[in-house]
């Protein structure tokens, strides 16, 4: 019975979510890491109107993820595998020790600007919940239009995905969603178009800004966003951290990857559950946790019973 650790992506921010983690002392020193990386204090990044920016969520995120999971890692709970949804992705591979944690935070600093830049206004993504992906994917396809852009982005279950491209466009589709049944179908706390051919500009900067980073070959399998399969050739993480902008995070299928590879318990890092419930959904024979709700003491008693158990 192995564990994976899960680090969530944007729109799972939230205002306070450095200052609201669990009092452990990795949990100061990769705040106090991340602060010298920057030449800043991190926890000016986390107020609701620092959250306005893409530069800040990401960096932000990926900051809460690692301070939890190092903080398990010192209770002993070490993790078999490891993925992240989209900037998370940084979190894994840190953590897989595939790169240093204060590179990882001067590139996504960096991806972020570079998203910014390149659609500062007017664009962003949507969630669709409860139709599959063909019948999701025919409505775009129908009355998507040249200036109001949407593309199919991220297949988190087989029927929640996000939809990505011109908020005009995806305010659409989301309407007409909800017309075919959809649950829910709304606009996500995202300000870019990510995980879609409009990022490959940003892909192709972000690849040239990775190739100046050490890599190493990981400690665990790490399960790659573009290929849903388990890396572990340092290079080819190296691309999937390019390209993964640009492309749909297949998060179902990577989540199942780990699930057959013998996962059976899941821990999401901070600051959200959005992944323990995707999990929970998915393989219901699993066990699923956010140290959000569970805590770092909780957290870790967990692997290790589950370590115990096999």
């Amino acid at each position: 019975m192995s564990t994976a650790f899960l680090f969530p992506g944007q729109g799972s921010q939230q205002p306070g979510m450095l200052h609201n983690l669990p009092r452990h002392p990795a949990v100061a020193e990769t705040l106090d890491e991340a602060s010298e990386a920057l030449n800043e204090n991190i926890l000016v990044w986390d107020s609701k109107e620092a959250l306005t920016s893409t530069v800040a969520v990401q960096v932000a995120l990926l900051v809460a993820g690692v301070a939890a999971a190092r903080a398990l890692v010192a209770e002993g709970a070490q993790p078999d595998m490891a993925a992240g949804h989209s900037v998370g992705a940084f979190g894994a591979a840190v953590v897989a020790n595939v790169m240093h944690f204060r590179d990882a935070v001067t590139v996504v600093k960096r991806r972020g600007e570079l998203m910014e830049k390149a659609y500062p206004q007017g664009y962003g993504m949507g969630v669709v919940v409860g139709i599959q992906e063909r019948k999701l994917a025919t409505i775009v396809e129908k009355h998507v239009t040249n200036d109001a852009p949407v593309f199919i982005a991220n297949r988190n279950s087989p029927d929640q995905i996000t939809i990505s491209g011109s908020i005009r466009g995806i305010e659409r589709i989301l309407a007409l969603a909800r017309k075919e049944g959809a649950r829910k179908a709304e606009l996500l706390k995202v300000k870019v178009p990510s995980h879609c051919r409009l990022l490959q500009s940003v892909s192709a900067e972000l690849a040239a800004a990775l190739k100046t980073i050490p890599f190493r070959r990981p400690d665990i399998p790490y399960a790659g966003n573009r290929t849903a399969r388990a890396l572990l050739d340092p290079e080819a993480i190296r691309e999937d951290l390019a390209l993964g902008i640009s492309h749909p995070v297949r998060w179902h299928e990577a989540t199942s990857l780990l699930f057959e590879m013998g996962a059976r318990l899941f821990i999401e890092m901070p600051p959200g559950r959005v992944l323990t419930d995707l999990a929970r959904q998915a393989f219901p024979a699993a066990r699923a946790v956010s140290v959000s709700d569970s805590g770092i003491k909780t957290s870790s008693i967990l692997v290790k019973r589950e370590k115990t158990m096999e």
